[in-house]
């Protein structure tokens, strides 16, 4: 997905804040969910993230735009991987950060992990994801 850099991302040093990047990565995650059908439904299951990370190796600066490539991992029993790269788009070359977050599917009434559904599972098993 492409996003732009905004004016309020920065920070008093003139570059994006690091905190930014989560959402960077998390905005990707989630397009990549609503994309995948995999909406977490309040009265039922869905996704969670457990754990979040990121690598900050270029800095990212306003003005400009971003492309993140999102990757998911092989599906364990009720959990799996997200990989996000990010790039600036007129310097796709060039890798400014890369993150993921762990995802764990939920049952939320109970909230405890639950087994992956077999159409998130199907989904994670198909090779151009």
């Amino acid at each position: 997905m492409r996003m732009p850099i905004r004016w309020g991302d920065m920070d008093a040093m003139g570059h994006v804040n690091n905190t930014v990047y989560f959402r960077y990565l998390e905005q990707a995650r989630i397009e990549w969910f609503t994309q995948a059908g995999c909406e977490p439904d309040p009265n039922g299951d869905g996704p969670v993230i457990i754990n979040a990370r990121c690598t900050f190796i270029k800095q990212l600066k306003y003005p400009g735009e971003i492309e993140i490539s999102t990757y998911v991992g092989i599906p364990g029993r009720s959990s799996f991987e997200t990989y996000h790269e990010i790039r600036r788009v007129d310097q796709l070359e060039i890798l400014s950060a890369e993150g993921g977050a762990k995802v764990v599917w939920v049952d939320f009434p109970s909230e405890k992990s639950t087994p992956l559904p077999e159409r998130v599972r199907s989904l994670l098993a198909e090779p151009d994801h």
